[in-house]
């Protein structure tokens, strides 16, 4: 295999920058839908808004796609795994230092009637607030995702060393898709026995092993197709080529969701069968909206999705999530709004507005000084030669 053929499955897809940005902007307006009354109302687009929370479907999705991405192409060019010691240490200059600067704001000026405990802060600094009941703060609540996220990082290099030991060329995306189905549907069954708490697991890793096992499916069959291998699975670039199709299926998804089959549109517990129902549908949603975008040739819907303004929006993305639940009680609190009332409309855009600007300055100088000294890693891993790389570099060396 050449090297130009083995560096096919590990290129930069700056066209799934653009998932970020509808992930974010998909949340933002679950929280508009909820402020203003919306999701919890009668009218025609209730149903749509409260299921905007599919946001954190394409995060997950998307999260195990590109983390375990690395690990199927080194297993797929036979090259050394990413080593975990700069895997997490990358992971925590991305995400902690704009997340603690965002808790330490939150806490402090966000209007409350009582001040946070040390407690408080101390489950919010150390991302674990998501493992006792109510204790997510106002202005934070969105940071459960995060919590969640953050387990999955720190048991992805456990989960590649498992799935990508011996001398499979590929990792098993069937098998990857039914462990996480397998582990989704127990704790989902757990939960409906009444031996988990519906209000309380629902938050856990375990919940949402189905939106990350797709993803991670996803990585390795993109790998295996880049590198020549398992073309029974070429029909993914077949539909990657026809992105209307693949998004009409995804908007009929979402419309089935949006009735209450998957769960009510309020804060009241869902049956374990409708979690379980919602769960499914929007992974099946999250995976159609990222097959045109990361499969099938370059085509213009990519090149549009990888417009300067795309990628710019996709960088300060992980910023608009943090600071938009902020920006949004602070417009209900200037503008005296009474809770469950307001414009939907413009609340939403003075939301996005305001959460772009802090989204924009949290980058530039937080986000970005921390990527840099994320590269700065004390031992930078060592090429490893394998045999289809031997001729390359004889040749490299000879000219």
């Amino acid at each position: 295999m050449s090297a130009s053929i083995s560096q096919r499955s590990l290129h930069r897809l700056p066209a799934l920058d653009a998932m970020r940005v509808i992930g974010a902007l998909a949340v933002i307006g679950h929280h508009v839908g909820f402020a203003s009354g919306i999701n919890t109302g009668i009218g025609p687009w209730a149903g749509w808004f409260a299921r905007l929370d599919i946001g954190v479907a394409i995060f997950f999705v998307l999260s195990g796609f590109l983390l375990y991405r690395p690990y199927a192409h080194a297993q797929a060019t036979a090259n050394r795994r990413p080593g975990a010691g700069r895997y997490l240490w990358r992971r925590a200059m991305r995400i902690l230092p704009a997340y603690w600067v965002t808790v330490v704001v939150v806490l402090l000026a966000m209007p409350r009637a009582e001040p946070e405990s040390g407690a408080d802060w101390v489950r919010h600094f150390t991302l674990t607030q998501i493992y006792a009941p109510n204790q997510l703060s106002d202005g934070l609540s969105q940071t459960w995702s995060l919590a969640t996220e953050v387990a999955f990082y720190v048991l992805l290099p456990v989960l590649a060393f498992g799935l990508t030991r011996g001398r499979r060329r590929v990792s098993r995306p069937l098998l990857i898709l039914a462990w996480s189905v397998a582990i989704t549907g127990v704790w989902v069954t757990l939960m409906g026995l009444g031996l988990l708490s519906l209000g309380l697991h629902t938050t856990w890793l375990p919940a949402y092993a189905l939106w990350f096992g797709a993803g991670m499916a996803l990585a390795s069959i993109h790998t295996a197709l880049r590198n020549d291998y398992m073309p029974r699975w070429r029909f993914l670039d077949d539909l990657g080529r026809a992105p209307l199709a693949c998004w009409a299926a995804a908007l009929a998804i979402l419309a089935i969701a949006s009735t209450p089959i998957a769960g009510p549109r309020d804060l009241a517990e869902p049956t374990a069968g409708e979690f379980g129902l919602k769960m499914l549908l929007y992974a099946m949603f999250s995976v159609l909206l990222m097959l045109p975008i990361a499969f099938g040739p370059e085509t213009r819907t990519k090149a549009a999705f990888s417009s300067g303004t795309a990628r710019w929006l996709g960088t300060v993305s992980y910023g608009l999530f943090l600071w938009h639940p902020f920006v949004l009680q602070w417009i209900y609190v200037i503008g005296d709004i009474p809770d469950f009332t307001g414009d939907p409309l413009t609340i939403y855009v003075l939301t996005v507005a305001g959460g772009l600007l802090l989204a924009t300055a949290s980058y530039y100088v937080v986000e970005r000084p921390f990527q840099r000294l994320s590269h700065r890693w004390p031992r930078p891993p060592r090429p490893r030669t394998t045999e289809s790389q031997r001729p390359v570099a004889a040749a490299s060396a000879a000219s």
